[in-house]
């Protein structure tokens, strides 16, 4: 079976879409048609930037080249799940880049070793998608997570210093917190292994069906990546608040609010 190309002409129809949210925010007044258009011209200019490299990537399939490149990709990662969370990067980005890097290479390995069995585990074509799938998917769990500790941390500052005051340690006082976040931040991927297959076809799956694989194999592939995505998601939620409540309490148990931008 082959794919079929898309033409600039398919390009263009795609783009002529976009009119559909410039009426609606031009008519309601949304105030969302510069950013949308910068957005998608972003997208473009970004894509067409990765779809270069990656095919130099993918040709010359150095190990250590993939493996500078996934860990450019935790690196933006990190700073995005900072900035989405209205947090300042300075003293956390460090830290949170090395607990995503090591989380997200051992996955990696985890999965192109003993769930696909490769023999060169570092395979471009394997390595670099699969980072790319399990990044994405928790960086959006990540915010989430973070950015409901904040806020459930000082909506409730008063009963966690009660709880200081009766004698609990800054972690013991902080696992309500830590908990209430993590379980807000997987809700979204639970619910979308929940509904795979019934209520939409992911973005793998319907790949690999395009590319002409068989349905059996592609849900297969799915059903894996599924798996290390939700792991990988828990675990790097769970650093992240980790890592927030390491650089962001004082020595006394309080909230630095000068690790918030807006602060």
């Amino acid at each position: 079976m082959v794919t079929y190309d898309i033409s600039l002409e398919g390009i263009f129809f795609s783009f002529f879409l976009l009119l559909i949210p410039v009426l609606i925010s031009y008519y309601l007044g949304l105030k969302l048609i510069s950013s949308t258009l910068e957005s998608a011209v972003r997208m473009v200019l970004q894509l067409l930037f990765v779809g270069v490299f990656l095919t130099f990537v993918f040709d010359l399939n150095n190990p250590i080249l993939n493996i500078v490149w996934v860990l450019v990709m935790v690196f933006v990662a990190s700073h995005t799940v900072l900035k989405n969370a209205e947090l300042k990067t300075r003293s956390l980005l460090p830290l949170l880049t090395i607990f995503m890097a090591v989380t997200n290479y051992a996955m990696l390995l985890y999965f192109n070793k003993f769930i696909i069995d490769l023999t060169d585990l570092f395979d471009a074509r394997y390595f670099i998608p699969i980072a790319g799938m399990v990044l994405g998917n928790s960086l959006k769990a990540n915010v989430i997570g973070m950015e409901n500790f904040c806020s459930e941390i000082q909506r409730n500052e008063n009963r966690y210093l009660f709880r200081l005051s009766m004698g609990a340690e800054k972690t013991e006082a902080l696992v309500p917190y830590l908990r209430k976040s993590i379980r807000v931040a997987l809700k979204p991927t639970i619910a979308n292994m929940a509904t795979i297959g019934i209520v939409f076809l992911p973005g793998m799956m319907t790949g690999q069906i395009l590319a002409g694989a068989s349905p059996l194999v592609a849900i297969k592939y799915q059903i894996a990546i599924m798996l290390a995505i939700y792991v990988t998601t828990m675990v790097n939620v769970l650093l992240g608040v980790l890592v927030l409540i390491y650089r962001g309490f004082d020595e006394y148990g309080m909230f630095k609010k000068e690790m918030l931008r807006n602060s």
